[in-house]
């Protein structure tokens, strides 16, 4: 019995270290991938950086899609025309919530 046992718990280690190390690679990946894009904002000023061929969007907090600007250059400034609120901007995976006063 107690030999069965420790078979069990040998093959059970035996499979979780693979998972663990495969997960670990996957997290890096992503993380790379978030910092590459930079997006600011002071006031109505957005600033974007590494984003060239992406598209920004910008939600209200209910969910709609307020505006969409196509990001035509690695490094792009503008400034927003909104009303009041608060709003929701995604580029790629990068997702910032803002508040126009």
């Amino acid at each position: 019995m107690i030999k069965k046992l420790q078979i069990l718990v040998f093959a059970m280690l035996l499979t979780a270290v693979p998972v663990s190390l495969m997960a670990q690679a996957e997290r890096d990946e992503v993380e790379t991938e978030l910092s590459a894009t930079s997006l600011s904002v002071n006031g109505s000023r957005v600033h974007i950086t590494n984003a060239e061929g992406e598209t920004l969007e910008i939600y209200n907090l209910t969910g709609v899609k307020v505006a969409s600007i196509r990001i035509d250059s690695s490094d792009k400034a503008f400034s927003l025309n909104l009303q009041r609120g608060c709003y929701i901007l995604k580029v790629g995976k990068v997702v910032r919530k803002i508040s126009i006063r």
